[in-house]
């Protein structure tokens, strides 16, 4: 029996759980899928009972995406220019660390144009977000213009730092912040100046972002889109195996909480 694993703070709101029972529905795998709230000693209890094997795999969401690469054996390329993981699991006796926030962005992007990017935050997600879209014209900004800057030092991408609230015309608005969780709106003029929106985060209902892209014609990416991308991708870490997007993105169809990507 496969035993997986989500491990975060909190953690009582995400669908993972459900996108993770499809896939093994999906795939016939006779295994199980739980959330665990952990902080740093727990995540660190239950990196030890995947290296004993009690274990199988885990997904990592906040705020321990950045610890978790620094305990891993091995990381990907993307998780290691991220300094961020979302996967983990055993591989020939190595701890292994992937985050598949870089590969869902790129598979989730869809009919969103290409171009220049507005991304807003400077966390693991828009670190990720940084990565999956390197090779644009790329505008970076959050609350605190100090943490850009390490953002984009850290990522070893070229972009330009600009004022939170300040809009990029023509750019696709890539949300990598909280904002909309709640009901929160993003900054005025932002995608009234958009070419579309790439949201991250998703709620009960359309987010505000989402809701006012749509109002104004964009094309839209929602965080929903995300996370089973990022599930599929884990599943695949795991198991060796593809999972259909369509079928877990099914298990969802029915209504869902509000929480960030994982």
């Amino acid at each position: 029996m496969l035993n997986l694993a989500l491990l975060g703070d909190p953690v009582a709101h995400s669908l993972s759980p459900r996108l993770q029972a499809a896939a093994l529905a999906e795939t016939g795998i006779e295994g199980s899928y739980v959330a665990r709230q952990v902080d740093v000693a727990g995540l660190e209890a239950a990196i030890g009972e995947i290296r004993s094997g009690r274990l199988h795999g885990a997904n990592v969401t906040m705020p321990h995406k950045e610890p978790a690469a620094r305990l891993a054996d091995v990381l990907e390329p993307d998780a290691a220019q991220a300094g961020s993981v979302n996967t983990l699991w055993l591989h020939d006796g190595a701890l292994r660390g992937a985050s598949t926030d870089v590969e869902g962005i790129r598979s989730a992007w869809g009919e969103l144009p290409g171009g220049p990017v507005l991304l807003l935050g400077a966390g693991g997600a828009a670190a990720a977000a940084l990565l999956a879209l390197e090779g644009r014209p790329l505008t970076v900004a959050a609350r605190r213009a100090a943490a850009v800057r390490q953002l984009i030092s850290r990522t070893g991408v070229d972009a330009s730092v600009a004022a939170w609230g300040e809009a990029v015309d023509g750019a696709v608005v890539v949300n990598a912040t909280a904002l909309g969780m709640h009901g929160e709106t993003l900054p005025d003029g932002l995608l009234q100046a958009a070419s579309g929106l790439f949201e991250m985060p998703y709620g009960p209902s359309q987010t505000p972002a989402v809701e006012r892209a749509r109002s104004l014609g964009l094309p839209v990416v929602e965080g929903i889109d995300l996370l089973v991308w990022q599930a599929a991708l884990s599943f695949g870490r795991w198991t060796g195996l593809t999972p259909s997007v369509a079928a877990m993105r099914a298990a969802l169809e029915s209504d869902h909480s509000p929480g960030s990507n994982l």
